[in-house]
Formats: structure tokens, sequence, C-alpha cells
């Protein structure tokens, strides 16, 4: 079922797959991975092997049965280019959203090579969005693979965001999510690194979005910066509407 998100930047959440494996820096204190722990320690059926990467036919016409057009993140509690998930399903996730085109889609990675190989096989209607994550200066080659692909809009998760990125080639890219990262553990977000992003953003005409200060106690930290919040986003498809 879709569930209503938390996370500033979208509405719902939908799950065709759970679970995933660290591949970076950013993975480090993955939210996901101790939410699926606890929901597997809370008898869940879906999480009955935790973190484990497992794909749920049953949850693929979830958005076939939403009447209310919806801003949907899709994989929240994965990633939807996992070396694990075959093809074929993949396709289907696809499949689903070009079937509801008044929904629309956003999709996350770090896994920017797959994407890219994978890219030109899969239908890229206008109601899908995506992205990759880019947490250190060591990822910005993920950029380069997201140019390639040919969604309606490209956007870059800066988040957590773990040192100064420096320069960025934001051509062809149309949004930047920043924000630091939360939760026990949290490794800390310098206020210049944001500002340089932001900078780069306002220099390139891409609209910038602030999710969060982070840290262990994120609420208090709170979202603003330069004294207000920046929650600029893309223009959603008419279809959508």
């Amino acid at each position: 079922m879709s569930v209503k998100s938390k996370i500033e930047w979208t509405e719902n959440t939908w799950n065709p797959v759970t679970g995933c494996s660290r591949i970076s820096d950013g993975c480090k204190n993955c939210y996901a991975y101790t939410m699926a722990n606890r929901l597997m320690h809370m008898g869940s059926a879906k999480y009955e092997d935790g973190f484990s990467v497992r794909t749920h036919e049953s949850a693929l016409d979830e958005p076939l049965k939403w009447r209310k057009p919806r801003l949907v993140f899709v994989n929240s509690m994965s990633d939807l280019f996992h070396e694990d998930i075959p093809f074929p399903f993949i396709k289907q996730v696809f499949d689903v959203m070009n079937k509801t085109p008044m929904h629309t889609f956003q999709i996350l990675t770090k896994r920017a090579e797959r994407l890219a190989e994978l890219a030109s096989q899969l239908n890229w209607t206008p109601n899908i969005w995506q992205g990759v994550t880019v947490e250190s200066s060591k990822h910005k080659d993920r950029i380069d693979a997201l140019r390639t692909v040919a969604s309606a809009v490209r956007f870059i998760s800066f988040e957590p965001l773990l040192d100064d990125i420096g320069a960025v080639n934001l051509s062809d890219i149309h949004w930047s999510i920043v924000g630091g990262e939360s939760g026990p553990g949290a490794r800390p977000m310098e206020p210049d690194w944001v500002l340089n992003l932001k900078d780069q953003c306002d220099q390139q005409a891409v609209p910038f979005y602030f999710k969060q200060w982070g840290g262990v106690h994120k609420k208090k930290a709170g979202r603003i910066l330069l004294g207000q919040t920046w929650d600029n986003m893309p223009i959603i498809s008419s279809a959508s509407n």
C-alpha cells in the first residue's frame, strides 16, 4: 500500500521492492536498514528477511488503485537498480508507472552504472523522475551517468552530504536536493558545503531544495538556510494534474 511519507520532498512511498546492500559512504547509517530490521522484529511479512533484497509482486498494482494524483517516492526501502533485482521486474514497475500518468514517480539510485545500462530499454513517460545520490565528491561520476537517461526530470540528491562536492556540472539536470545526515552517529555537514551547491544551482538555473541540517536531533536543527526554507522543485507534468 501507499504510505504517506515524512520525507519533505515527496508525498507518498511505494515499495514494490524492499532491501538493499551498502555500496558507498552514504550507506553507513542507512535509515532503511534500521527500519527494515525493526519491522522484521515486529513480525511484518514484507520484512521477514530483514534487509535482504526481495521483490513483491503483490505490491505492483497499488498505484493502479489510487484515484487522486500523488507525488510518489519509488522504493524508499530499496534501490530499484540494485544488481539483485531482475530486469523483468524493473520493467514491470515501469509498466505500472507508464499506466498511471496522473501520478508523478520519483526514483533515486546510487547504482548509476546499472541505471545507464538499462535506461534505453525502459519507457520514460513524463511522469517518471530519475535521480542519483551524490553524497561526496568521489561519486560525481553518477551525474554523468544520469545525464544519459531520457527521463523528463533528472535530479540529484546530495544527501547525506559528507564533504565539499566542489565544482559540479549541472547541465541537463532539473533539480537538486541537499541535506545532512540524521539520527544516531550522524556525520556533520558544514554550511560552506551547502552554500557551494546552492550558489552553483543559482548560477546554472537548477531548482534548489534544502531538506535539512540533520544531526542527532534533526527537528531541532531544522531546515533554515540563510534565514529561510528553500523548497524549489521542478514543474510537475500537466498529465499528473
